[in-house]
Protein backbone atom coordinates (compact mmCIF):
# COMPACT_ATOMS: atom_id res chain seq x y z
CA UNK A 1 0.00 0.00 0.00
CA UNK A 2 1.12 3.67 -1.23
CA UNK A 3 0.33 7.23 -0.80
CA UNK A 4 -1.15 8.81 -3.87
CA UNK A 5 2.48 9.99 -4.87
CA UNK A 6 3.82 6.56 -4.61
CA UNK A 7 5.51 6.73 -1.62
CA UNK A 8 5.21 4.36 1.73
CA UNK A 9 2.88 4.96 4.28
CA UNK A 10 4.65 6.97 7.29
CA UNK A 11 3.74 5.31 10.27
CA UNK A 12 4.57 6.69 13.86
CA UNK A 13 4.86 4.52 16.31
CA UNK A 14 4.79 5.90 20.31
CA UNK A 15 5.81 3.04 22.73
CA UNK A 16 7.86 3.33 25.39
CA UNK A 17 8.65 -0.26 25.49
CA UNK A 18 11.97 0.00 23.53
CA UNK A 19 12.49 -3.97 22.57
CA UNK A 20 8.57 -3.73 21.93
CA UNK A 21 9.23 -0.51 19.88
CA UNK A 22 12.23 -2.07 18.00
CA UNK A 23 10.57 -5.45 17.23
CA UNK A 24 7.68 -3.97 15.71
CA UNK A 25 9.40 -1.18 13.86
CA UNK A 26 11.70 -3.54 12.26
CA UNK A 27 8.44 -5.92 11.31
CA UNK A 28 6.74 -2.87 9.98
CA UNK A 29 9.94 -1.29 7.37
CA UNK A 30 10.42 -5.12 6.34
CA UNK A 31 6.51 -4.39 4.82
CA UNK A 32 7.49 -1.38 3.18
CA UNK A 33 6.39 1.02 5.81
CA UNK A 34 8.41 4.33 6.77
CA UNK A 35 8.54 4.06 10.81
CA UNK A 36 9.45 6.62 13.16
CA UNK A 37 9.75 5.64 16.55
CA UNK A 38 9.28 7.55 19.50
CA UNK A 39 9.01 6.58 23.43
CA UNK A 40 6.64 9.60 24.65
CA UNK A 41 4.06 11.38 23.64
CA UNK A 42 5.57 14.63 24.22
CA UNK A 43 7.93 13.28 21.62
CA UNK A 44 5.36 12.31 19.39
CA UNK A 45 3.95 16.07 18.75
CA UNK A 46 7.28 17.58 18.41
CA UNK A 47 8.11 14.85 15.32
CA UNK A 48 4.24 15.31 13.86
CA UNK A 49 5.44 19.28 13.48
CA UNK A 50 8.65 18.21 11.67
CA UNK A 51 7.24 15.01 10.09
CA UNK A 52 5.31 13.93 7.98
CA UNK A 53 3.07 11.23 9.28
CA UNK A 54 -0.18 8.85 7.83
CA UNK A 55 -1.27 7.04 10.92
CA UNK A 56 0.03 6.76 14.52
CA UNK A 57 0.43 3.37 16.37
CA UNK A 58 0.12 4.32 19.73
CA UNK A 59 0.51 2.60 23.27
CA UNK A 60 -2.43 3.29 25.92
CA UNK A 61 0.21 3.76 28.49
CA UNK A 62 2.54 6.51 28.17
CA UNK A 63 4.45 8.36 30.45
CA UNK A 64 3.43 11.98 31.36
CA UNK A 65 0.63 12.26 28.80
CA UNK A 66 -1.58 9.11 28.01
CA UNK A 67 -2.53 7.64 24.73
CA UNK A 68 -5.98 8.34 24.68
CA UNK A 69 -5.12 12.17 25.78
CA UNK A 70 -2.74 12.52 23.15
CA UNK A 71 -5.16 10.44 20.69
CA UNK A 72 -7.29 13.57 21.10
CA UNK A 73 -5.09 16.07 20.41
CA UNK A 74 -3.75 14.16 17.41
CA UNK A 75 -7.33 14.24 16.08
CA UNK A 76 -8.15 17.60 17.02
CA UNK A 77 -4.93 18.72 15.73
CA UNK A 78 -3.94 17.13 13.05
CA UNK A 79 -6.61 14.77 12.14
CA UNK A 80 -4.35 12.33 12.00
CA UNK A 81 -5.70 8.66 12.18
CA UNK A 82 -4.78 5.90 14.96
CA UNK A 83 -4.41 2.58 16.03
CA UNK A 84 -3.98 1.25 19.47
CA UNK A 85 -2.19 -1.43 20.98
CA UNK A 86 -2.44 -1.58 24.72
CA UNK A 87 -2.62 -4.39 27.95
CA UNK A 88 -6.46 -3.80 28.46
CA UNK A 89 -9.14 -4.84 26.68
CA UNK A 90 -12.14 -3.93 28.97
CA UNK A 91 -14.93 -2.40 27.12
CA UNK A 92 -14.43 1.25 28.85
CA UNK A 93 -11.28 2.07 27.14
CA UNK A 94 -11.97 0.57 24.07
CA UNK A 95 -15.09 2.99 23.75
CA UNK A 96 -12.63 5.85 25.35
CA UNK A 97 -10.46 4.75 22.55
CA UNK A 98 -13.27 5.22 19.40
CA UNK A 99 -14.44 8.69 20.89
CA UNK A 100 -10.28 9.61 20.33
CA UNK A 101 -10.82 8.47 17.02
CA UNK A 102 -9.07 5.20 17.05
CA UNK A 103 -9.69 3.35 13.99
CA UNK A 104 -8.64 -0.16 15.60
CA UNK A 105 -7.64 -1.51 19.04
CA UNK A 106 -5.48 -4.22 19.19
CA UNK A 107 -4.59 -5.81 23.03
CA UNK A 108 -1.10 -6.69 23.62
CA UNK A 109 1.16 -9.34 22.82
CA UNK A 110 0.56 -8.37 19.11
CA UNK A 111 2.74 -9.62 16.45
CA UNK A 112 3.21 -8.43 12.74
CA UNK A 113 1.37 -10.94 11.48
CA UNK A 114 -1.69 -9.37 13.78
CA UNK A 115 -0.58 -5.83 13.28
CA UNK A 116 -0.42 -5.92 9.45
CA UNK A 117 -4.67 -6.30 8.78
CA UNK A 118 -5.51 -3.45 11.23
CA UNK A 119 -3.21 -1.19 9.50
CA UNK A 120 -4.12 -1.72 6.66
CA UNK A 121 -8.06 -1.72 7.08
CA UNK A 122 -6.91 2.18 9.61
CA UNK A 123 -5.07 3.30 6.60
CA UNK A 124 -7.79 2.73 3.92
CA UNK A 125 -10.24 3.82 6.02
CA UNK A 126 -8.32 7.29 6.70
CA UNK A 127 -8.03 7.84 3.41
CA UNK A 128 -11.76 7.58 3.39
CA UNK A 129 -12.23 10.14 5.51
CA UNK A 130 -10.25 12.52 4.25
CA UNK A 131 -11.49 12.47 1.11
CA UNK A 132 -15.19 13.00 2.69
CA UNK A 133 -13.71 15.34 4.76
CA UNK A 134 -11.99 17.21 1.53
CA UNK A 135 -15.32 16.75 -0.36
CA UNK A 136 -17.11 18.63 2.45
CA UNK A 137 -15.25 20.96 2.54
CA UNK A 138 -15.45 21.59 -1.12
CA UNK A 139 -19.27 21.61 -1.40
CA UNK A 140 -18.89 24.14 1.38
CA UNK A 141 -16.86 26.59 -0.81
CA UNK A 142 -18.78 25.68 -4.01
CA UNK A 143 -21.64 26.34 -1.49
CA UNK A 144 -20.52 29.83 -0.42
CA UNK A 145 -19.60 30.65 -3.47
CA UNK A 146 -23.07 30.19 -4.87
CA UNK A 147 -24.25 32.04 -2.36
CA UNK A 148 -22.69 34.79 -2.94
CA UNK A 149 -23.11 35.01 -6.47
CA UNK A 150 -26.96 35.09 -6.04
CA UNK A 151 -26.18 37.99 -3.41
CA UNK A 152 -24.27 40.36 -6.16
CA UNK A 153 -27.36 39.03 -8.36
CA UNK A 154 -29.95 40.74 -5.98
CA UNK A 155 -27.92 43.56 -5.50
CA UNK A 156 -27.30 44.49 -8.88
CA UNK A 157 -31.39 43.60 -9.54
CA UNK A 158 -32.06 46.13 -6.94
CA UNK A 159 -29.54 48.61 -8.04
CA UNK A 160 -30.38 48.98 -11.62
CA UNK A 161 -33.79 47.54 -11.64
CA UNK A 162 -33.46 44.44 -13.91
CA UNK A 163 -34.61 41.12 -14.26
CA UNK A 164 -32.24 37.85 -12.71
CA UNK A 165 -30.95 36.99 -15.94
CA UNK A 166 -29.75 40.33 -16.98
CA UNK A 167 -28.37 40.39 -13.82
CA UNK A 168 -26.13 37.26 -14.09
CA UNK A 169 -25.49 38.14 -17.26
CA UNK A 170 -24.01 41.69 -16.69
CA UNK A 171 -21.96 39.45 -13.84
CA UNK A 172 -20.64 37.05 -16.20
CA UNK A 173 -19.65 39.43 -18.94
CA UNK A 174 -17.46 41.63 -16.28
CA UNK A 175 -15.94 38.46 -14.89
CA UNK A 176 -15.13 37.37 -18.49
CA UNK A 177 -13.76 40.79 -19.54
CA UNK A 178 -11.70 40.85 -16.60
CA UNK A 179 -10.53 37.38 -16.41
CA UNK A 180 -11.48 36.29 -13.09
CA UNK A 181 -13.53 34.10 -11.71
CA UNK A 182 -17.07 35.10 -11.52
CA UNK A 183 -17.24 34.30 -7.64
CA UNK A 184 -14.56 36.72 -6.97
CA UNK A 185 -16.35 39.56 -8.66
CA UNK A 186 -19.99 38.75 -7.20
CA UNK A 187 -17.29 38.74 -3.93
CA UNK A 188 -16.20 42.16 -4.30
CA UNK A 189 -19.53 43.49 -5.34
CA UNK A 190 -20.59 42.55 -1.86
CA UNK A 191 -18.06 45.08 -0.66
CA UNK A 192 -19.50 47.80 0.67
CA UNK A 193 -17.35 50.07 -1.40
CA UNK A 194 -18.28 48.63 -4.57
CA UNK A 195 -20.52 50.20 -7.36
CA UNK A 196 -23.59 48.92 -9.12
CA UNK A 197 -22.28 47.85 -12.07
CA UNK A 198 -19.64 45.17 -12.21
CA UNK A 199 -16.15 45.64 -14.47
CA UNK A 200 -17.19 49.53 -16.42
CA UNK A 201 -15.38 52.79 -15.59
CA UNK A 202 -17.92 53.46 -12.50
CA UNK A 203 -16.69 50.22 -10.67
CA UNK A 204 -13.07 51.27 -10.91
Amino acid sequence: MHNEDGTPPQLLLVEDDRLNAATLAEGLRAHGYGVHVVCSAEEALSLIGRQNVDLVILDEQLPGMTGLELAAVLGERHALPVVFLTAFGDTHRVRSAIERGALAYLVKPIDIAQLLPALHTALARSEDLRKLRSNGQNLQRALNERREISIAVGILMERLQIERQAAFEMLRKAARAQRRRIEDVAREMMEPNAHARPGTADSQ
